[in-house]
């Protein structure tokens, strides 16, 4: 299986950092969900959001030219309904 931008894959969470969270991909991968891509409302803490060994569904939004793999969360869901009206 070979991982290109805009798969979507399931993922177990191995580390926390505080910049967010380290994914063991299929076929020995990882990849890092920046604190960013883990949810549409605001991070201050990656753990309150993700446990280590939590099982996830992840989307890769980029790979550099190190091969590291840039992973979102929060892109693999629809973003949630702006509230009407404001401003």
């Amino acid at each position: 299986m070979e991982f290109g931008v805009g798969s979507i894959v399931d993922g177990k969470v191995t580390g926390i950092t505080k910049f967010g969270a380290l994914v063991a991909l299929p076929e020995g991968r990882s990849g890092l969900v920046h604190i960013s891509e883990i949810a549409y409302s605001y991070v201050n803490e990656v753990s309150d959001h993700l446990k280590e060994g939590q099982e996830v569904k992840v989307k890769v939004i980029g790979i550099d030219q190190n091969n590291r793999i840039n992973l979102s969360i929060k892109k693999v869901t629809e973003p949630p309904p702006r509230p009407a009206g404001g401003g």
